[in-house]
């Protein structure tokens, strides 16, 4: 059988199938238009419109100055949508995040004041620098998309998506993400430095580059909503789901691991394997997209053994041997 095409993204591309191009079809005018403003990051900003349309949530663990905040804000602007920052310190309370009633003295009632989880697109920025408290005010907000406060819920605006960042070299004065907060992002990512080229463009580009504020929608917010309940229709073959049901088994009783994938995590490897198909143009996941995309939706959720840290060996690490060592079926 031939082998299909390389696609731009690094897997290979089969553009044969006519289904599921609701999603499809969006991912390359979002794209190019983000690329205005990020350059030289289209595997990084693959991913994260995977998780926008997936409906899930990223966390970038990387180091300042590589285009985060940019990321967040080109992504809102691109989809009409509006975004908020949320700069994440010691200080900062769970009702700056989630909102706070406050009395009204003209109309004699409590009002509600939404908090900065209110956008389609929030960026919580240095997230592990908040308390654990504050960090947890996000919880119910990233996984039931509401907010209750004072026994009164109030919705979030769909779609919403929540880009967490987090430095993995400065740890001082941080407090690190619980496994339940981890287990609510759907993947987790390095943007990286850009390449030679890239960043030689930026160079030349500079005090004249577009900013993220200029960049028109290309899709309105109600077609991203739209386009991610047609992903529902991309088709998994029973072995790829017996290969992540598996591959969640084999964490669970890796000696290396205490804490394997939970059943969201296998959830959300599937979600994320059918957005990232209809990406490619196809009705079908294959198993190299989740093969692709295992170590990013993974090795967050899964907590390594002290003796395993010790050895020097990530969680990432373990992943890569469970990817290599569980097989596929023959029929995916």
């Amino acid at each position: 059988m031939a082998q299909p095409a390389e696609s731009s993204f690094g897997v290979p591309e089969d553009r044969s199938a006519v289904g599921a191009r609701d999603a499809g079809a969006l991912f390359p005018p979002l794209i190019a238009n983000v690329e205005r403003v990020i350059r030289g990051k289209r595997g990084p900003l693959h991913l994260a419109l995977v998780c926008l349309l997936a409906e899930g949530h990223l966390l970038i663990e990387d180091v300042p100055g590589v285009g985060k905040t940019s990321l967040a804000k080109a992504i809102a602007h691109s989809i009409g949508g509006t975004w908020r920052r949320i700069q994440f310190t010691p200080d900062l309370l769970p009702s700056d995040v989630t909102g706070v009633s406050v009395w009204n003295r003209k109309n004699d009632a409590f009002e509600f004041r939404p908090g900065g989880v209110f956008a389609h697109v929030v960026l919580a920025d240095e997230i592990n620098r908040a308390s654990p408290k504050t960090q947890s005010a996000l919880l119910e907000a990233m996984e039931e998309r509401q907010v209750s406060v004072d026994g009164v819920t109030h919705p979030l605006p769909p779609p919403f998506l929540v880009i967490a960042t987090q430095n993995p070299i400065e740890l001082e004065g941080t407090y690190p993400l619980p496994e339940a907060q981890l287990d609510r992002f759907l993947m987790r990512i390095r943007v990286g430095y850009p390449d030679r080229a890239a960043e030689l463009t930026i160079l030349e580009a500079q005090g004249h580059e577009t900013a993220a504020e200029d960049l028109q929608p290309v899709t309105t917010a109600r077609e991203i909503v739209a386009a991610a309940r047609s992903v529902d229709r991309v088709h998994v073959a029973p072995g790829l789901r017996e290969y992540i049901v598996a591959l969640a088994d084999a964490s669970r009783h890796h000696p290396d691991l205490e804490l394997g994938v939970s059943p969201r995590g296998a959830l959300a490897l599937q979600r994320a394997a059918r957005v990232y198909a209809a990406s490619l143009g196809r009705d079908y996941v294959a198993a190299d997209d989740v093969k692709l995309l295992a170590p990013h939706v993974l090795a967050h959720r899964v907590v390594a053994t002290p003796d395993a840290r010790l050895r020097g060996v990530s969680a990432s690490d373990i992943v890569a041997t469970l990817l290599a060592s569980v097989p596929i079926a023959p029929d995916s």
